[in-house]
């Protein structure tokens, strides 16, 4: 069976530019402390951050304390351009087997049934913001240090 999957470079990527926009408090942050911090290799998020450079969503930084910043305020960055980034479509299905319209049975569920699913996931993904995913970080390491177990 299959499924559709967020590969591990959306996932990561997604993760890393997470991790960009926490740490970077208006500077640089190295490639090294991020993938050490998410355990990621350093090589693989080289290539990850290729990508989200030539779609402008990061900037490298060159010298001795080089490193990046995110390409635009993390309030106009959506998940949906990081994933579309890194992943491609995000759709559900193979985009050919939705243009068949010669089989009325496949046209007739492709447009009940994936081109909403699809609709719904765009929707999702183009709503939720970098800087929304940041906000829910720091209320969250915010509020460990006030949490009691008994």
């Amino acid at each position: 069976m299959s499924v559709m999957k967020i590969s591990t470079k959306g996932r990561y990527g997604l993760r890393a530019m997470l991790d960009l926009a926490v740490n970077s408090l208006g500077d640089q942050v190295a490639l090294k402390s991020i993938a050490q911090r998410q355990g990621i290799s350093e090589n693989y998020l080289e290539q990850v951050f290729s990508s989200l450079r030539k779609a402008g969503l990061v900037k490298s930084i060159k010298g001795a304390q080089g490193g990046y910043i995110l390409g635009k305020s993390s309030s106009d960055i959506t998940i949906g351009e990081i994933l579309r980034t890194l992943e491609g479509s995000l759709s559900i299905i193979d985009d050919k087997s939705k243009s068949n319209t010669e089989d009325k049975f496949e046209y007739i569920i492709s447009s009940n049934v994936w081109e909403k699913v699809d609709s719904c996931i765009d929707d999702i993904v183009n709503s939720v913001k970098l800087e929304d995913l940041v906000i829910e970080y720091k209320k969250i390491t915010d509020n460990s240090s006030f949490i009691y177990y008994i």
